[in-house]
């Protein structure tokens, strides 16, 4: 089995890279990376210590595929991930890295008779229905209320029923693009694929920020006794997310490589589920636990740009397909991460403090 992963030396790319080639006997990855994201060449001597080929490349440019081999799998895991990206500046590279990026995966997958998975995002459901979601509050988070009141919502979470129809970010547009886009192909040009809405996406060797890996940040920052803030939602860090580590996705697209005909076709939402959700005021205490560290946290009432006050996933679907659920609880996936900080915390500091 050949795969190619684009975005290979990211933090997504390069950890599924790693767990193919651990648990396929006799598979070989290919990693292409344009190295754009700060941090991501950390992880090329891991990419090399495990037998994985890098190819120095760009998803933006047609030629760079020209270059590469046939493959029987094409993982597409690039993408300029902010979801304020291109909102105070110019959204070229987004929408050139994320939509035509994507046509020039899918034009590869075409060369090489590929089959398909595309790591999407939940980002592609429109900010204001999300908010239109009834919640209750309580003492460290919000809630979905029992009668959600939005069709697609259920006490679980957000489903593939959800609306599509509204703004949701320019980041999560060009990935519903490019979602539409890989359903032509399958239909028209016979690319098989798969197409897992990934909600917030976490683990070890992620370089976290504010806009984007804030998981990773927000433990850093306590790590390094640094500062902090709630912002929106009356500055109580409150909101909710759910949160899927990198080894649970991992075990759903080894499951898709193995048993891809029973995947494929499907749009699926993939997240850590309810049992894997924390507001930002648990997770504080959870990382306060970790470190040992009580940093100043300024609370900032004023929502930010594309915010949203819950978000869970309902893994229904997903799991009804070939039974995979995440195992992962909030607790553990900060263990893994602190872990990786505390081992690694000379080489990483001047990235993430």
């Amino acid at each position: 089995m050949r795969v190619l992963i684009t975005g290979g030396a990211g933090f997504v790319g390069s950890n599924l890279g790693i767990k193919i080639r651990q648990h396929f006997a006799g598979s070989e990855v290919i990693a292409f990376d344009n190295l754009k994201r700060r941090g991501s060449e950390l992880n090329l001597s891991r990419l090399k210590q495990h037998g994985i080929q890098f190819f120095h490349g760009d998803v933006r440019m047609k030629s760079d595929f020209e270059e590469l081999p046939e493959v029987d799998f094409v993982i597409d895991a690039s993408a300029e991930p902010s979801v304020l990206s291109g909102l105070n500046s110019s959204p070229d590279y987004l929408i050139d890295t994320n939509f035509q990026g994507t046509i020039n995966c899918l034009n590869y997958a075409v060369k090489s008779s590929a089959r398909m998975i595309f790591i999407s995002t939940s980002r592609v459901y429109p900010i204001a229905r999300l908010n239109e979601i009834q919640f209750t509050e309580a003492e460290t988070r919000f809630e979905i209320s029992s009668h959600p009141g939005v069709a697609g919502c259920t006490t679980e979470g957000i489903t593939e029923a959800f609306p599509v129809q509204g703004p949701r970010s320019l980041y999560g547009a060009t990935k519903l693009a490019s979602e539409l886009m890989i359903e032509e192909y399958r239909e028209f040009l016979n690319v098989p694929s798969i197409i897992n809405r990934c909600g917030v996406i976490t683990g070890p060797y992620q370089m976290g920020k504010v806009d984007q890996g804030v998981v990773v940040l927000w433990l850093a920052k306590h790590y390094y006794n640094k500062s902090l803030a709630y912002f929106g939602f009356n500055g109580t860090g409150k909101q909710v997310r759910d949160i899927l580590h990198i080894d649970d996705l991992f075990s759903l697209v080894a499951d898709q490589l193995k048993h891809f005909d029973k995947y494929e076709g499907h749009t699926l939402n993939a997240g850590g589920g309810r049992n894997c959700s924390v507001s930002l005021k648990e997770l504080t205490g959870i990382c306060r636990d970790l470190t040992g560290n009580t940093i100043p946290i300024q609370e900032v009432k004023e929502e930010r740009v594309a915010d949203v006050r819950i978000y869970l996933t309902d893994n229904s679907f997903a799991t009804s397909l070939n039974n995979w659920s995440p195992k992962h609880t909030p607790e553990s996936v900060m263990e893994d991460i602190y872990r990786w900080l505390h081992d690694n915390n000379k080489q990483l500091e001047p990235i993430l403090s």
